[in-house]
């Protein structure tokens, strides 16, 4: 299917069935006056949002769905606990333009990192990695590295059970939290007491016990919430013990050969604890504590060596993994509301210190040959404020302010048997600390049926690195950047909402990226830095129609065109396979280009029954001396639809998630040829009982027909001729149920 033709099948895919609907009137912009739209719509359940859902990732102020000029998903805090997911993969699987990339662990002691990062991070409308932002309470969640079999994820760092509110932001987010939205923002919020204490209550809280078969995991989770006068407090904590995610590779052999996953201990803990108090009307203080650690210790069974009559010396007969990340911040926020004050109505100013760190360790038995140990760290100190205000005058609410941060990035290889011509321990790149200073200015105006709003944000970045156990050459990066946006939203009718976006982005490049050093010529490969490497920039366009006929459909076209400038991308610089001398480094492309279009619909067919519905198409590709190469991180087509039923106590729900294949001729294959996975349909199918107001039971099947299949985000750069294809396909059938007390 060519992008041409896509958005006119979209179009009449979503118009033809409601085009004969009646329309109402849609409400303009302020969330007193909101109003739904698909956008809006949970992306872990098919029922159709409130008319008062409002977002606050996409203007930094809270703003009804329908009112903003992007596509923005926001998923609430019932919407978490009736998808009941284990991850951020789970959550987020039946939105059609995001993906979660989680390779199932194949990695060795010295050479491949295949799936040890976990779930790497999330992919936005093509783009993934350290290109999209991720934050919770408005603090940075750790960056990816990787560096030879050491690979460090990000979704991982995230409890689902300690969220209120989860959005995604699709297209630049660099005016409103600088670096590293180029594709786009994942905004979270953390439970506070008042989420808990409701209708004048001093006490609530919740437990949950959870099983899944698809990963044996045992969960459980409790929050409660305290208050007394002027004080309030929460705490909540959760602790998962789990094994490996199953997947359809039935060859269990204990070598190289296996495609059924390695044996897996999973230990995750999180605490979350806060304590809030009113100073008086417009004054509040709150303290956050948040604790998350993660223990996976693996049998790592694919990297042994397949027997022979006579092994080599080097043949692997033994190989364990133990790795460990955590998380631990600590936080201020001071919140000002005065609705009557004539300059200031609103004010947050937020202070945290935020430390992170994984560990990977892994011990190679060889035959005869010195056995060999590999050990890494990677850290993360960060430290930061962020400050703004609103002021409301007339047909304007202007909101402004500054976000100030410092990271002090490392890390540190250390083992036995070091690759010839290295020593140990060494770094891969040096100490960096890496410094962001931004300030914005934003203006909301109301004309009438058109909401206007013009946004600019200025940002200074700088990279200082340490030459403290440094062997390479460590440089210093400084550069700032100036990104706009504007965006407009027309309530031209009851039923047409037109909206269009431009935008500005830009990333920062990392302290990997900047500085790094590692040869290993025995292999006949290098990696080397980039002292001269640029910020990566984005001109983004998005323009939508979104509408709403009468009280039972909302509907919505998009269609988006994102361009990179000096796009950022690892790649080989000289050197060749034939003559074993391969040099990496990061370099700035001249260009890439991705383009797509989406449409969402949903439709309450009747009271406790409603359907909603999806699909989106994307195209990209990167341009390098004139030769165009696509772009492997873009999807292939995915649609959804969805249906859920409530009646009294009882309520169900069905999910059905197609794929179209992965094209060979939308891979881009520089030396080898890569897996193209084919079409696929997965249906999920799930239901919840009440038995009175404290205590409810909920379950679910995936994978309901027990398909076999593989994600195109979990299998790219795999080989067409790679053995083991099986290790990859995604889990097959699958049982979770969860029992639940609220009091």
């Amino acid at each position: 299917m060519s992008l041409r033709q896509t958005p006119v099948a979209l179009a009449l895919s979503v118009a033809l069935p409601i085009a004969f609907a009646q329309s109402a009137q849609t409400a303009p912009g302020r969330p007193a006056e909101a109003a739904s739209s698909p956008q809006g719509s949970s992306a872990s359940t098919p029922t159709a949002q409130p008319l008062d859902d409002v977002t606050v990732s996409a203007t930094r102020t809270e703003r009804a769905t329908a009112s903003v000029p992007s596509t923005v998903t926001v998923i609430r805090r019932k919407d978490l606990d009736r998808r009941d997911a284990r991850d951020l993969k789970d959550l987020l699987s039946d939105e059609v333009d995001l993906s979660v990339k989680a390779m199932t662990p194949r990695f060795t002691a010295a050479g491949a990192s295949t799936g040890r990062a976990g779930n790497e991070g999330i992919n936005i409308r093509g783009l993934e990695g350290n290109q999209v932002l991720m934050m919770v309470d408005g603090i940075r969640i750790p960056q990816s590295f990787s560096f030879g079999p050491f690979a460090s994820g990000r979704a991982d760092f995230v409890d689902l059970d300690s969220l209120s509110t989860a959005e995604v932001l699709r297209g630049p987010a660099s005016t409103s939290y600088g670096s590293d939205g180029l594709a786009g923002a994942l905004v979270m919020r953390t439970l506070a007491p008042e989420d808990l204490l409701k209708d004048g209550k001093t006490f609530a809280g919740t437990t949950k016990l959870s099983l899944q078969t698809v990963d044996r995991s045992k969960t459980a989770s409790t929050a409660v919430a305290f208050s007394s006068g002027d004080w309030s407090s929460l705490i909540q904590a959760s602790v998962r013990r789990g094994h490996e995610t199953q997947n359809q590779g039935d060859n269990h052999a204990a070598n190289s050969t296996r495609t059924a996953p390695n044996p897996t201990d999973i230990d995750t803990n999180s605490v979350l604890a806060k304590l809030a108090y009113r100073v008086n009307a417009a004054h509040q203080l709150t303290g956050t504590v948040e604790f998350r650690e993660r223990k996976i210790d693996t049998d790592v069974l694919t990297g042994l060596t397949v027997p022979t009559a006579t092994p080599a010396s080097t043949a692997v007969i033994g190989l364990s993994a133990n790795d460990r990340m955590d998380r631990k911040r600590v936080s201020l926020e001071h919140r000002y509301e005065d609705l009557n004050a004539s300059w200031i109505q609103q004010a947050t100013t937020h202070v945290y210190v935020q430390d992170s760190k994984t560990e990977q360790y892994s011990y190679e038995d060889r035959y005869t040959a010195a056995d060999r140990t590999r050990y890494t760290r990677y850290q993360e100190h960060l430290i930061g404020l962020s400050s703004q205000a609103q002021t409301q005058w007339d047909q304007h609410r202007l909101s402004y302010g500054v976000d100030v941060s410092r990271n002090t990035i490392e890390a540190t290889r250390d083992g036995t048997v070091p690759p010839a011509g290295e020593t140990f321990p060494s770094r891969p790149f040096p100490k960096t600390r890496y410094q962001l200073a931004g300030a914005f200015l934003q203006d909301e105006i109301e004309l009438g049926t058109v909401s206007l709003i013009p946004a600019l944000r200025f940002e200074h970045y700088k990279l200082s690195p340490s030459s403290e156990d440094y062997t390479g050459t460590a440089v210093k990066l400084s550069d700032r950047a100036v990104t706009p946006r504007l965006g407009a939203v027309w309530r031209a009718t009851e039923s047409l909402q037109p909206y269009v976006q431009w935008s500005q982005g830009f990333r920062a490049p990392t302290p990997d990226q900047v500085n790094n050093s590692f040869a290993n010529p025995l292999y006949g490969y290098s990696s080397i830095g980039n002292a001269n490497l640029k910020p990566e920039h984005a001109n983004s366009w998005e323009l939508g129609l979104r509408g709403q006929m009468g009280n039972t459909v909302r509907w919505q076209l998009s269609a988006y065109d994102n361009r990179y400038r000096d796009f950022i991308s690892q790649e080989v610089v000289s050197g060749s396979l034939a003559t074993a001398n391969l040099v990496y480094q990061y370099i700035n492309l001249s260009q890439a280009r991705i383009k797509g279009v989406e449409a969402r619909a949903v439709w309450d067919v009747t009271p406790g029954l409603s359907l909603q519905a999806a699909v989106a198409h994307a195209e990209g590709h990167s341009t390098v001396n004139g030769v165009e190469s696509p772009l492997n991180t873009v999807q292939p087509l995915r649609a959804t639809l969805r249906a859920r039923y409530e009646r009294g106590d009882w309520s169900g729900w069905a999910s059905l998630q197609h794929s179209n294949r992965k094209k060979s001729s939308d891979i881009n294959s520089t030396t080898t040829a890569y897996y193209a996975p084919g079409a696929y349909e997965v249906m999920d199918l799930g239901g919840a009982y009440r038995f009175n107001k404290t205590l409810s039971l909920s379950a679910a099947v995936t994978n309901l027909f027990d398909r076999k299949y593989w994600r195109w985000g979990d299998v790219t750069g795999v080989a067409a001729n790679s053995t083991v294809l099986d290790s990859y396909t995604a889990p097959g059938r699958a049982l979770q149920v969860s029992l639940r007390a609220d009091f």
